[in-house]
């Protein structure tokens, strides 16, 4: 685990710093005492809302205006970090004009531009946020239990026109081939549907997905499965993966992993004021997820656990 005296004296960079995941996982490296934060967000965007969070400053909080397309802007907020958090991705419900334009591109070379600046400057570990959906959807994983070989099926995702989950698991697999490659340290989080207070001043895509259930929305799918967390224990959980030196690996963060229906139903008996809609299928699929660490060695890493 980091000391104190590492935490203060070690600059780490954070991507997307200003969205949902981004802003709670500044929030909480500040609550762990890191004194040095180098936060990047797109340019444009609103990133006042960081400076409102709880012993954030300019002394210990730089924002930095990057897309990350671009590899110079990114290789300035990476410059003399020893930690990166690659959070930053695009994510919509609505359907892309363009998929490989507007999610593919910036997910996969987003994230390799992210891994050239971390390998250049010698950054000791790169967290890089990946998602349950580059597990799930994959209709072939029927009745198996997900582990860290579980990956989405990106010809059924792409035939229905699901191209977040492409983006991710193609970003993922593009990270773990880099990392290979040159010997960068990656470790990556895998949130389900992230849940949980709204600190940034817009409605993130997560949220939406909970709020349009709650608006009655008949919208779902086959073969789609997703959990939900709170957003304050995937931002916990990126922070000990860092901190973590026996941590490697994929590491999934969720309470479980449900069919799209079971979820809506879960959702209908915690708000029985809504019209939240019930989803019915033939076989309804639970699956308990259970991801170590390093498999198959639990008690050489460290699990993480939502209750």
């Amino acid at each position: 685990m980091a000391s104190e005296a590492e935490k203060e004296e070690e600059t780490v960079c954070v991507t997307g710093a200003n969205g949902f995941i981004g802003t709670w996982l500044v929030k909480t490296l500040l609550d762990n005492n890191y004194t040095s934060i180098n936060a990047t967000v797109f340019p444009g965007s609103d990133s006042s809302h960081l400076f409102a969070l709880p012993g954030a400053g300019d002394a210990n909080l730089r924002v930095f205006e990057a897309d990350v397309l671009d590899s110079g802007a990114v290789s300035r907020a990476v410059e003399g970090c020893k930690g990166v958090f690659h959070v930053a991705s695009p994510c919509t419900l609505e359907d892309p004009v363009d998929p490989e334009k507007e999610l593919i591109l910036p997910a996969v070379q987003g994230t390799l531009n992210v891994l050239e600046a971390a390998k250049r400057f010698g950054v000791r570990r790169v967290v890089v946020t990946s998602s349950i959906s580059a597990i799930v959807p994959n209709p072939g994983w029927k009745g198996k239990v997900f582990d860290e070989t579980s990956w989405t099926d990106l010809e059924y995702c792409k035939s229905r026109k699901k191209w977040y989950p492409v983006s991710k698991t193609l970003a993922e697999k593009a990270a773990w081939e880099f990392a290979e490659k040159h010997g960068v340290d990656v470790v990556a989080i895998h949130p389900a549907t992230c849940l949980g207070p709204l600190m940034q001043p817009y409605l993130n895509a997560s949220c939406a997905v909970l709020q349009q259930l709650l608006q009655g929305s008949k919208d779902t799918q086959e073969y789609h499965w997703l959990g939900a967390v709170p957003v304050k224990d995937v931002a916990k959980a990126q922070v000990l993966l860092f901190e973590s030196p026996a941590a490697s690996g994929r590491y999934l963060c969720t309470n479980g992993i449900y069919q799209f229906g079971d979820f809506a139903e879960r959702v209908s008996k915690l708000f029985p004021e809504f019209p939240v809609h019930r989803f019915v299928f033939q076989s309804p699929l639970r699956f308990i997820l259970w991801l170590a660490i390093i498999l198959p060695h639990e008690k050489n890493g460290v699990t993480y656990s939502i209750k």
